[in-house]
């Protein structure tokens, strides 16, 4: 398995872990840092735990040792960034959204590009 491909779990592992924990334990105090209004705890926390699985899995894909190990996550992680920021540009485009909803997508953007190459890369 590639280096690169490791960092990139091991970063979006630590990533994901930034922002599941907040949005899990306390979505509307994290929110409300960046004046995000109003807060749906419920899909907040919805959201944070699927992060926090999301960072688990990425985890796991840094400690693995071949390529066949994480093949499964990788498809995966392609699916929920791909998609993740198809959603969120569509909602960009559309509607006037602050700053840092456009860096959310910027950073699942990134994310999305990153695993669809190492997806085809093998």
């Amino acid at each position: 398995m590639s280096k690169a491909l490791k960092v990139t779990f091991l970063v979006h592992a630590f990533v994901a872990l930034g922002f599941g924990v907040p949005l899990l334990l306390a979505p509307g105090r994290f929110l409300g840092l960046f004046g995000w209004e109003p807060v749906d705890p419920l899909m907040s926390r919805l959201l944070g735990s699927a992060l926090l699985a999301l960072a688990w899995g990425s985890w796991h894909g840094w400690r693995a040792t071949e390529r066949a190990q994480v093949n499964t996550l990788l498809e995966m992680e392609v699916v929920f960034t791909v998609l993740g920021s198809a959603g969120l540009l569509r909602h960009l485009l559309i509607a006037g959204y602050p700053w840092y909803v456009w860096m959310i997508f910027v950073i699942l953007a990134a994310f999305a590009v990153a695993w669809v190459i190492f997806l085809f890369k093998k």
